[in-house]
C-alpha cells in the first residue's frame, strides 16, 4: 500500500523533499532550488504549492540555510492510497520513526487536506499521532515520545489529497520566513518568503543564477524594513537563514560535520560591501528605527541606507534611476504615507486618529471616507512620480486590483500572488517624466 524510508534513507541521494511555498511563487522556487543544488529534471518538479525535490542530507541542510522563498523543507518519509483513518494509520506506522528522532523528544502532528472524502480532520490527525506513539512503543520497550502542540522539537506533516496521503518529516522546526533578525516590528509585518518573491519577480534579483542587479533598489514605504534587508543580504551574499537554528539539528541522522562544512562555505561566499544601492524610508520614524534595528541584527546595518521621511516628498535616493518595490498603504493605511491623508482630514485627525497608524499595518477594507483619502493619496503619488522618478520601475504590491487607476498610471506588468490567505497582484509601472499641457488654444495668427 506505500512506500517509506529505512535506515538508508539518511544519507542517501535519493531522499524525497517536498517545499512548500506561497501560491504563485512554485516557478521562482524551482529556479532558487537549481541555482543553489544544480538540481534539474526530474529531481526538481514544480508542483501546486510547492516544489518536489530528490536530493540527499546536504540538500536538505543547504535548502534550509539559504531558501528565500520555501516555508518548509519536509522530507516525505511514506506516501500511498487511503480511504479511512485506518489507512492513514497504517501508512504512518510503516515509517521507522525511531530512526529519526528519540522517545525523550516531544512532537506534534499537523495535517492539510485538499478534497478529501474523511469527516474529520481532527480525527485523521489523532490515528497519525497514534500511528507514531504505536511504533515507538513497540520498538522502544514501551517507551514512547510526548506530545507537544506549543513547542515540539520534531513536527510531523501530513498531507491528504481525494485518494493518496503522503507523510513527512519537517526539517525546518520554525517556518523559514522567520530568519532570526526580527526583533521589531509593526502590527502585520510583511513576510519575508513574499518580500523575497516580490524581488524575484520584479527581476531585480535572479534566483536561477543566484544574481542581484546593479539598479538601485528604494522602497519608500519600508515599515521595520523587510524588503530593504533581503535585498541587502542578497547584495551581501549572506544565508537566509544564518541567524536561526534548524529542527533537523535535532534529528538523528543530523551530520554536525557537513553541516559545519555548509555554514563555513556561506560565510567565505559572503561579498564586501561596495557603495550602498538599497535604501528605505517610512514616514513614521519609529518604523525606520525598527528597520535600522532589524538590519543590524540581519548583518546589513552598513550595507542599506534607511531615512524617515513622506513619500509624497522624498526624492530619489540616487541619481541612477533604479527599482522601486513597495507594499503600498490601504484601507486605514493610507494617511501613514503622509500629507494625503492630513490634507483630507486635518492635522488633529493625522495625529490621534486611525491616520496615524504604523506603515507596516496591513488592514484590508476601506469606507468611504478612506476611498476618497486613497484616491487622492495616490494620485498625488503619481504626480510626484512623474515629476522626481522619471526612468525608475515601479512595482506595488496590492489586494486593490483597482491601484492603476487609482495612480492614474497604466500598469506594464501584473503578477499573481498571495499575501498569506489574500489574493495579490504585483503591477509594475513604467515611470516617464510629466508631460507639459500645450496651449489648446493658441491666440490668432495676426
Amino acid at each position: 500500500m506505500a512506500t517509506s524510508s529505512g535506515t538508508a534513507a539518511f544519507k542517501a541521494a535519493d531522499l524525497t523533499l517536498f517545499l512548500p511555498c506561497a501560491g504563485g511563487v512554485e516557478g521562482y522556487l524551482a529556479d532558487e532550488v537549481h541555482g543553489l543544488t544544480g538540481l534539474t529534471g526530474h529531481d526538481l518538479l514544480a508542483e501546486r504549492g510547492g516544489v518536489r525535490v530528490r536530493g540527499d542530507w546536504a540538500v536538505v541542510m543547504r535548502l534550509n540555510l539559504h531558501s528565500r522563498l520555501a516555508q518548509r523543507v519536509l522530507i516525505e518519509l511514506a506516501h500511498g492510497p487511503y480511504r479511512d483513518e485506518h489507512d492513514l494509520y497504517a501508512l504512518a506506522a510503516e515509517v521507522p520513526w525511531e530512526q529519526w528522532f528519540q522517545a525523550r523528544q516531544t512532537f506534534r502532528v499537523d495535517l492539510t487536506a485538499q478534497a478529501s472524502p474523511l469527516k474529520s480532520l481532527n480525527f485523521a490527525t489523532l490515528r497519525v499521532k497514534d500511528a507514531v506513539a504505536d511504533r515507538f512503543r513497540n520498538a522502544a520497550g514501551g517507551v514512547r515520545p510526548s506530545i507537544d502542540t506549543q513547542h515540539p522539537q520534531v513536527r510531523i506533516h501530513a498531507h491528504l489529497s481525494a485518494t493518496h496521503a503522503s507523510v513527512s518529516i519537517d526539517t525546518s522546526g520554525e517556518p523559514l520566513f522567520k530568519r532570526g533578525w526580527r526583533q521589531d516590528k509593526g502590527d502585520a509585518p510583511l513576510k519575508e518568503t513574499l518580500a523575497a518573491a516580490m524581488l524575484a519577480a520584479s527581476g531585480w534579483w535572479e534566483p536561477a543564477a543566484s544574481r542581484v542587479s546593479e539598479l538601485p533598489l528604494y522602497d519608500p514605504c519600508c515599515g521595520s524594513g523587510t524588503i530593504a534587508i533581503e535585498a541587502a543580504q542578497l547584495v551581501l551574499g549572506l544565508p537566509a537563514g544564518g541567524a536561526r537554528r534548524f529542527a533537523f539539528e535535532q534529528l538523528r541522522p543530523f551530520d554536525a560535520r557537513t553541516w559545519m562544512a555548509i555554514k563555513a562555505a556561506a560565510r567565505e561566499g559572503a561579498r564586501r560591501p561596495g557603495p550602498i544601492q538599497v535604501f528605505g524610508s517610512d514616514v513614521a520614524h519609529r518604523m525606520v528605527d525598527f528597520a535600522q534595528r532589524n538590519a543590524e541584527r540581519a548583518g546589513v546595518g552598513h550595507a542599506v541606507q534607511l531615512r524617515g521621511g513622506d513619500a509624497l516628498q522624498r526624492v530619489p535616493p540616487t541619481p541612477q534611476p533604479g527599482v522601486m518595490l513597495m507594499n503600498p498603504p490601504y484601507g486605514e493605511r493610507i494617511a501613514a504615507a503622509g500629507v494625503a491623508g492630513q490634507k483630507a482630514r486635518g492635522r488633529e485627525a493625522f495625529q490621534h486618529g486611525p491616520l496615524s497608524r504604523s506603515a507596516d499595518q496591513r488592514r484590508p477594507g476601506e469606507d468611504a471616507a478612506e476611498r476618497d483619502t486613497g484616491d487622492d493619496f495616490f494620485a498625488q503619488l503619481a504626480a510626484h512620480w512623474k515629476t522626481h522618478y522619471a526612468g525608475w520601475t515601479a512595482w506595488l504590491l496590492t489586494p486593490d486590483l483597482k491601484l492603476p487607476s487609482r495612480l492614474r498610471l497604466k500598469e506594464t506588468r501584473r503578477v499573481p500572488m498571495w499575501n498569506g490567505p489574500i489574493e495579490c497582484r504585483l503591477f509594475r509601472f513604467d515611470l516617464t517624466a510629466r508631460r507639459e499641457k500645450s496651449d489648446s488654444n493658441p491666440p490668432p495668427a495676426p
